[in-house]
């Protein structure tokens, strides 16, 4: 009897143990939001230099929200949390503006140069710290900072930062349709769950709220640019109003992407003609409605007669004569317009990269003022790599807004690791030469009069928010990127897995390291060299260069790498489509020049021979072979420095890593063998003595279908 009940005894606690492990396995769900437990010194110093947090005045939503997110944090950093006080004794954090600043601190606060978003931290008096802001949104944006110091080791003596957002708009783009199916979304179904919504307001959505605040994104789409008409109607405003009502105290403003032909399509009016008097009563009517139902609404997103949307030019109209129509009627309530440039249409029949400077640019200056253009970062569309857009700086009269993907579309969906970060950086901190030397797309998008950057959202409703844990960083560094665009992609890394995963110093670099090398390494072993677009027709994923049979040019991926017997890439030179002369002359000269091209572009601009040396001594082919083989060999280093964790980071998270490493390497594997079979059979030439050749021959790679594949429509 005593050993049956020992028995049971020792099966309760094992059972017990395991929920218990089960209950606390890390899985993504907090992001970098974690505030877990510090050492035991900064645990101490913590618990008492933050007993009480205050804030002087009234409780805002937005006040609260702040204070919520100091008690939430400080304690599990301390393990202890602090009292709300109403004004702040010795051991406290403080939150105040202007009007309620302590009378003896007047005089010895500055909160110049914060603006309305900005914040202060600083250490007072030996025993309090300071958040100071001009606003509510700038306290809640310095509680998170303050945060953040502290998770990633920063102590509360001797602080002193100042920091203020250098972009107005910091967006994220929704690609989510009604039906909760994300296109190009690839962590499950959309985040918004409609069907329920305006009655059910799912917790998740505060959470999302805190996360974006976290790091300063100020806005959201809430659904795809290839939008519905419906989502015009007030069944779908009062979604969309619900939910702006979550996000508002965390100061994040609510979008919608609109469809040009709403008015015609919802049977209000004959046309969608911009310049109807009747299609322009309806907008304005229609902005009334929304803004009743949204008072800060920030406007519209749209896009236009591009892969077969409506739009003004349907008409015979122009896009400044669709933008203005919008702005005009969001224009008394303070709204703007988002008109993307993005045109893909048969209207260039030499060189795709060409459209959208070619149909944009005559039209500087002709915008109205509440209007941006947003532009993508490169040409084509959101390759692993390529040149910067030549429309940034060549719109001196008006404003622009710069759009990345943080979604994967073209990096391996989410089981690559592809760390953006140095993506975003690289263009970023191209000169364009516009006006001279030194101008940066960053400081061109810090000038403008609506300053802005947007990012084409990952998140689902996955549990870990992305489909896989290190696609968060994307996330993570869009956000710090639009609220510094000249921050450092590495530094912004080490802090993402400070809070991530460890706050061990051998684990931080060597994370930071992987995903440092993680962009190159896909840029490696799908599209090296300058090449772009050799993925799979209509879902992207896998190689798929040999298609060339599809109706339109230019929805083949042989147009864009132009590989025949006597060699490969596109000549966008002077003696092919000329797309070079777009660029200012500084930087056209630098690509147009085969001496001077950068390597990574090589392809990009020229058609160069198989047999040609290049400065690597290599030949062309044996380049190409180079990369291939260097890109799969980063895969397995990526792999081999993740194993080297094990037991250093949490065993769910580590396996759910592991695994999609795992899948990386094959895929990786599979990209280099098709590519090479294929260039092989094209050029004619045998692969370099020692190389390993493809696995299968050249028929069977190119039989995979994949009808299925996620983030289709």
């Amino acid at each position: 009897m005593a050993n049956r009940t020992l028995r049971s005894l020792v099966f309760l606690l094992v059972m017990a143990w395991g929920l218990s492990a089960r209950v606390f396995a890390e899985d993504g769900y907090d992001l970098w939001l974690r505030y877990k437990p510090l050492e035991d010194a900064a645990r101490a110093e913590l618990h008492k230099a933050a007993q009480q947090v205050a804030a002087p005045g009234e409780r805002t939503p937005t006040l609260q929200a702040a204070l919520d997110e100091l008690v939430r944090g400080i304690d599990g950093l301390a393990g202890q949390a602090p009292t709300i006080a109403e004004s702040a004794e010795s051991g406290a954090i403080l939150l105040v503006k202007p009007d309620t600043l302590p009378e003896h601190l007047k005089g010895k606060v500055s909160f110049d140069g914060l603006g309305g978003d900005g914040y202060r931290l600083l250490s007072v008096d030996g025993e309090r710290t300071l958040i100071a802001a001009n606003s509510d949104i700038g306290l809640l944006y310095g509680s998170f900072a303050l945060l953040r110091h502290l998770q990633t080791g920063g102590r509360l003596e001797g602080l002193d930062v100042s920091e203020a957002p250098r972009l107005q708009r910091r967006m994220l783009n929704h690609w989510d349709n009604p039906d909760r199916t994300v296109e190009r979304g690839y962590a499950g179904q959309s985040i918004w769950d409609w069907w329920k919504l305006p009655d059910h307001l799912d917790a998740r959505y505060t959470d999302y709220a805190r996360a974006n605040a976290s790091i300063g994104i100020n806005g959201t789409v809430l659904n795809n640019v290839n939008a519905k008409a419906e989502m015009l109607t007030a069944r779908w405003i009062a979604k969309a109003a619900a939910l702006a009502n979550v996000l508002r105290p965390y100061g994040i403003r609510v979008y919608l992407s609109a469809r040009f032909s709403a008015p015609f399509e919802l049977g209000a009016t004959e046309t969608a003609d911009p310049l109807d008097p009747a299609v322009r009563n309806w907008w304005a009517k229609k902005a009334d409605e929304i803004y009743a139902a949204i008072p800060d609404f920030g406007g519209f997103l749209v896009k236009a007669n591009s892969e077969g949307q409506p739009g003004p030019q349907d008409y015979g109209r122009s896009h400044t004569d669709g933008a203005n129509m919008l702005a005009a009627a969001v224009r008394p309530h303070g709204g703007i317009v988002l008109w993307r440039a993005f045109v893909y249409s048969e209207t260039d029949a030499s060189d795709r990269a060409k459209q959208a400077y070619a149909e944009f640019k005559p039209l500087d200056g002709r915008f109205a003022d509440n209007v941006t253009v947003q532009v993508k970062n490169g040409p084509i569309d959101f390759q692993p790599r390529e040149p910067i857009h030549p429309l940034f700086g060549a719109m001196p009269e008006t404003s622009v807004t710069a759009e990345f993907q943080i979604t994967k579309e073209y990096l391996g969906f989410v089981t690559h690791l592809a760390y953006l970060g140095p993506l975003y950086e690289e263009v970023l901190k191209t000169d364009t030469f516009r006006g001279g030397a030194g101008q940066t797309a960053a400081k061109l998008l810090m000038a403008e009069p609506l300053s802005g950057l947007a990012g084409v959202a990952n998140i689902g409703s996955d549990r870990n928010w992305s489909g896989s844990h290190f696609d968060q960083a994307n996330w993570y560094a869009f956000g710090r990127l639009a609220w510094d665009p000249e921050a450092s992609a590495e530094d912004i890394a080490r802090e993402w897995v400070a809070m991530t995963f460890s706050r061990d110093r051998e684990v931080i670099a060597k994370v930071t390291g992987m995903m440092m090398a993680s962009r190159e390494a896909v840029v490696d072993y799908m599209t090296p060299m300058g090449l772009a677009h050799l993925m799979g027709t209509g879902h992207h994923y896998g190689p798929a260069p040999w298609v060339d049979d599809l109706a339109r040019p230019e929805w083949n991926p042989a147009y864009y790498h132009r590989a025949d017997a006597g060699g490969i890439g596109f000549d966008r030179t002077a003696t092919g489509s000329d797309a070079i002369a777009q660029y200012a002359a500084p930087l056209a000269g630098l690509y147009g020049d085969r001496q001077t091209v950068p390597p990574e572009f090589l392809l990009w601009f020229h058609h160069v021979g198989w047999d040609e040396t290049l400065p690597s001594g290599r030949t062309v082919w044996a380049e190409l072979v180079h990369h291939y083989d260097r890109g799969v060999a980063a895969v397995g280093t990526m792999r081999r420095t993740w194993a080297g964790l094990e037991g250093r980071i949490d065993p769910a998270r580590f396996r759910d890593v592991s695994d999609f490493l795992a899948i990386q390497e094959k895929e990786a594997i599979w990209w280099r063998d098709a590519c090479l079979a294929y260039f092989a059979s094209v050029s004619g030439r045998a692969l370099p003595p020692g190389t390993r050749p493809p696995a299968h021959p050249l028929s069977w790679y190119q039989a995979q279908q994949f009808p299925y594949a996620p983030g289709h429509p």
